[in-house]
């Protein structure tokens, strides 16, 4: 077309196509040189196998980050059925069975429904040197033109020796339990209460609690050192300890390589731990891919005492961070958790959830690689007679290979003593089991 068209057309059909493709490929680039898509991951799977946690045990194939490992080996998970009820389901690897351990209205006497059933168990959960499993439920969510009032959450135990699960009352009225831990050979449990955080003490020979002094953090835990010093982060991002020797709470600043330690923003959600050691708390935020290091003894300096904190650098590079309550510290003292990012690289699209690994003996940060099933049948993913998918099901998504990995949402990880990972993933609510991790 262009050979049989007038000069003056055929010049400015030659500008305009010159000008096109300058603009479409740079100078020196032609477009067979433009960056192909991968064929294969540019990254490592780490695969698992997927549990659909009980169904009759939650609603909208939702929970949260209630994970935690028995000392018989088996993994209790807490759920939350909206409206309705909470459960504590009893997980054993051996033989990949559930049952329920404790059902919150029929062991606190309860049948309210709505917003003020006992819809969730949040809390981490916690095992004391007993192998008691202790838990505590919490509010759901108020409907439109439901009236009903949250009366409070309960603190629960479970032992698996006996197979008896007992009620522990309600720390504080029309506030739920996000903590429970329970420091046993001194007789005391320690409870962060929702949604303002209250910090409470629970004495097992009196039977009563009482409030121990400043708000804390959204979705605080306490940390129990071998002194039996109780510590926790304060809503204005401070340390509070509480000595039960003195029966005493100190409030002391804590200083991130040697500047004041702010609070961000809402987002800044943090989850840490307590390592080996007795004093050295590792610590990261839900929207911040840095791990910290955080010293529980105080140190003097002037005519006051701080607590010391150290950046040790980012667990995984990438952009949209997001890390959910997924720190976990294995037996050999290596730290874990799990780190959502943008999918970036171009094989498939959407999120990323990677494991990455802190080895304190070398300082080195690891990406283990993305979480993977190898059973993607666990899960009718399918659409129904009505040409849907089942509702609640949009938390996986197929990469370009046909592996099936988490898209949205991960509420927990924990290490086992055998060195097994648990992952809690969210639609549908699973239970990921990852074996053999180096």
């Amino acid at each position: 077309m262009l050979a049989s068209s007038p000069a003056p057309l055929r010049r400015f059909i030659s500008a305009f196509l010159a000008l096109f493709l300058s603009a479409t490929y740079p100078v020196g680039i032609r477009a067979a040189d433009t960056p192909a898509k991968p064929t294969q991951p540019p990254f490592k799977y780490l695969w698992g196998t997927a549990h659909h946690i009980l169904p009759e045990t939650h609603s909208d194939e939702s929970g949260y980050f209630s994970i935690v490992e028995g000392r018989n080996g088996h993994i209790y998970v807490g759920t939350a059925k909206y409206n309705t009820n909470a459960f504590l389901v009893d997980f054993d690897p051996a033989t990949a069975q559930q049952k329920i351990v404790i059902d919150t209205h029929k062991l606190c006497g309860l049948s309210a429904t709505g917003f003020a059933a006992q819809a969730k168990i949040h809390t981490r959960n916690f095992v004391g040197p007993s192998g008691t499993v202790y838990v505590g439920s919490k509010q759901g969510y108020a409907r439109a033109g439901d009236t009903g009032v949250y009366p409070g959450g309960y603190v629960m135990t479970y032992d698996p020796r006996t197979g008896k699960a007992e009620n522990l009352g309600m720390p504080f009225a029309t506030e739920g339990v996000i903590d429970v831990v329970a420091d046993e050979p001194r007789g005391l449990l320690y409870v962060v209460t929702c949604e303002n955080q209250h910090w409470m003490r629970y004495d097992t020979k009196a039977r009563r609690y009482r409030e121990l002094g400043p708000l804390l953090t959204s979705y605080a835990t306490t940390l129990v050192d071998p002194a039996g010093r109780a510590h926790a982060i304060t809503a204005d991002f401070q340390m509070a300890q509480y000595d039960p020797a003195t029966d005493k709470v100190t409030v002391r600043e804590i200083q991130l390589d040697g500047v004041r330690w702010q609070r961000a923003n809402t987002s800044a959600i943090p989850t840490w731990h307590l390592a080996a050691d007795g004093r050295t708390a590792y610590l990261i935020l839900m929207n911040a891919p840095h791990l910290l290091a955080v010293d529980l003894v105080p140190e003097r300096v002037g005519d006051r005492e701080i607590i010391r904190a150290r950046n040790l650098g980012p667990m995984l590079a990438g952009k949209g961070f997001d890390s959910r309550a997924s720190l976990s510290i294995a037996p050999d003292g290596r730290v874990y958790t799990i780190i959502r990012v943008n999918n970036e690289t171009g094989f498939g699209s959407g999120y990323l959830h990677h494991i990455a690994r802190f080895d304190p003996k070398t300082s080195r940060m690891e990406d283990l690689g993305v979480m993977a099933v190898k059973n993607p049948d666990f899960f009718d993913f399918g659409p129904r007679a009505d040409g849907k998918r089942p509702p609640w099901s949009h938390g996986y998504h197929t990469l370009p290979d046909k592996t099936l990995t988490p898209l949205h949402g991960h509420q927990g990880l924990i290490v086992a003593r055998d060195g097994t990972l648990y992952a809690l993933i969210l639609y549908p609510f699973t239970l990921l089991q990852i074996r053999g991790v180096n």
